[in-house]
């Protein structure tokens, strides 16, 4: 980048005051909802750890699932208000205990009402009860997402604010880059009078490309209409419901058992089992799911026939899936999920900074202006 090597003075400096103004006002304008969705997206990356800690009686290895599928729906079914239908069981190979998900009956087309249900694997005996949008995780989830604004408004604006925060560190990059010396002279330290102006260089430069992509994938996220375009029609998202608009709506009544769906999917199986899916309005079918060496592997066992078994293909994995990784950091190692955690934390490190830069900036003119008023004749 030779950040207009070749323009004249008297442009670089037009230039340079125009994305001064323009870096600025984002910062100062979007505080508030920067910091709080960067900090909450740093959190998010250890969303498995946070909620073993916060709900370690959800998490604790017990056993392997040792009943047959309808042992855990007859616990859950118990539990469930008249409007409540079950739609799914989660097994871990590993011996958490079983989670089963109920749906209220949905009306309008907003998302339906979930309650998680967690049983020990061994009796199936109730162990703890929640709704899907109750707890701390779940408000650091909606915190990030779409600040709990309700009416839809929510993630437009946090998408939004993503693309600003790009705009923010292309113009950021023009500000650090230095005005006199070198490239190298950008890494001094003391290029600033204070120290909060200097760590507001540093780690601005250092978090640049991090953030860039947080912000970019951040609004890949919020806008999947808008971007969808730029995916294949063989690796867009093809799995989703049939028909009209709404929420799909769990069936009250199934032909055949989720026990005679599972052994009639068993002999198609590449692995332990993972998940148990209800027939739906839209797909009248049980969904099985298994571990597999990559992706799980699925199979689709028709609600009016166990004899109708199909192993559904592998797909490969959607753009729209491999940007909200890079995003969120899941199965993306250590090291990444490390950097997405800076990406989040410096963001707020760096609002603050720049608060406190503009604010003593706004002081130091105050005090110029009655010395230059007092020397005029």
């Amino acid at each position: 980048m030779s950040r207009g090597r070749n323009l004249p003075k008297s442009t670089k400096k037009q230039l340079r005051a125009l994305w001064l103004q323009v870096h600025k006002w984002i910062g100062l304008l979007l505080a508030v909802l920067i910091i709080p969705i960067s900090v909450t997206g740093s959190a998010l990356v250890w969303h498995d750890w946070l909620d073993a800690k916060l709900d370690p009686q959800r998490h604790v290895i017990i056993a392997p699932a040792g009943l047959a599928p309808s042992a855990y729906a007859a616990t859950v079914a118990a539990q469930l208000a008249p409007d409540q239908l079950l739609t799914s069981l989660r097994f871990s190979p590993e011996g958490e205990p079983v989670l089963a998900v109920a749906q209220k009956a949905a009306r309008g087309p907003g998302r339906p009402e979930r309650t998680n249900f967690w049983l020990d694997p061994r009796d199936a005996r109730l162990i703890d009860r929640a709704p899907a949008n109750a707890g701390v995780v779940r408000v650091l989830h909606g915190l990030h997402g779409s600040m709990m604004i309700p009416g839809g408004w929510g993630r437009p604006i946090v998408g939004w604010v993503g693309i600003f925060m790009l705009v923010s560190c292309l113009t950021g990059l023009w500000l650090w880059w230095p005005l006199r010396g070198g490239f190298r002279s950008g890494f001094r330290w003391k290029r600033r009078n204070t120290a909060n102006a200097n760590l507001h260089y540093m780690t601005g430069f250092w978090i640049l490309i991090p953030l860039a992509m947080l912000s970019f994938t951040g609004a890949w996220i919020s806008f999947p209409k808008v971007f969808s375009q730029f995916e294949s029609g063989s690796t867009r998202m093809s799995g989703g419901p049939r028909g009209g608009g709404g929420p799909s709506q769990p069936m009250a009544e199934t032909r055949i058992s989720a026990d005679a769906a599972l052994a009639a999917a068993t002999p198609l199986a590449t692995g332990p089992l993972l998940s148990i899916g209800w027939p739906t309005d839209r797909q009248p079918e049980w969904s099985i799911r298994f571990e597999n060496a990559g992706p799980p592997s699925e199979v689709k066992v028709a609600d009016a026939s166990p004899a109708s078994v199909e192993l559904e293909p592998i797909r490969p994995e959607t753009l729209a899936r491999k940007i909200r990784r890079w995003h969120d950091g899941t199965d993306m190692g250590p090291v990444w999920q490390i950097v997405i955690f800076l990406g989040g934390i410096i963001p707020a490190l760096l609002s603050v900074t720049g608060i406190i830069i503009w604010w003593r900036a706004r002081a130091s003119r105050r005090r110029a202006r009655p010395t230059a008023v007092a020397l005029s004749p």
